[in-house]
């Protein structure tokens, strides 16, 4: 029983870690953002906005593989939390894991939560641009 709950401590370690991951993804996107729209009003150049669009969508896929990374540590949670005691090996691998329809790169990305977030930051930046033009007269 000891070796089971070590492993399942593990495995809970990673599944931490990998949550304040993405927690800290998500700030430094909402920063970045944040910075690129003071500079981009400081200038008085509009183009600094839609430069925003880009790590954003980079951020986006990095929370996106966190996230998957942390529902295959789950499956293996709940593995090794099912196994005989005497078959516990230690073993991290996510390799039996991969490829089911919840737990792939691409689900994960376009999970409800990171949708929500990242197109609500994508669409606060097309709206920023927007009020921008139709105050600026168009011009930038």
């Amino acid at each position: 029983m000891e070796r089971q709950l070590k492993h399942l401590e593990f495995i809970q370690g990673v599944v931490n870690r990998l949550g304040a991951n993405s927690f800290r993804v998500k700030g430094w996107t909402v920063v970045l953002v944040s910075a690129l729209f003071v500079l981009s009003a400081r200038e008085g150049r509009i183009a600094f906005s839609f430069i925003a669009l880009l790590p954003l969508l980079f951020l986006w896929a990095l929370d996106g593989y966190f996230l998957w990374q942390e529902r295959l540590f789950r499956a293996l949670y709940d593995h090794v939390r099912s196994l005989d005691k005497s078959k516990i090996d230690f073993s991290m691998s996510l390799t039996p894991f991969m490829g089911d329809r919840p737990r792939t790169w691409w689900s994960s990305i376009f999970s409800t939560t990171l949708v929500i977030f990242y197109v609500a930051l994508i669409l606060t930046v097309i709206l920023a641009v927007a009020i921008y033009l139709i105050f600026s007269g168009g011009s930038s």
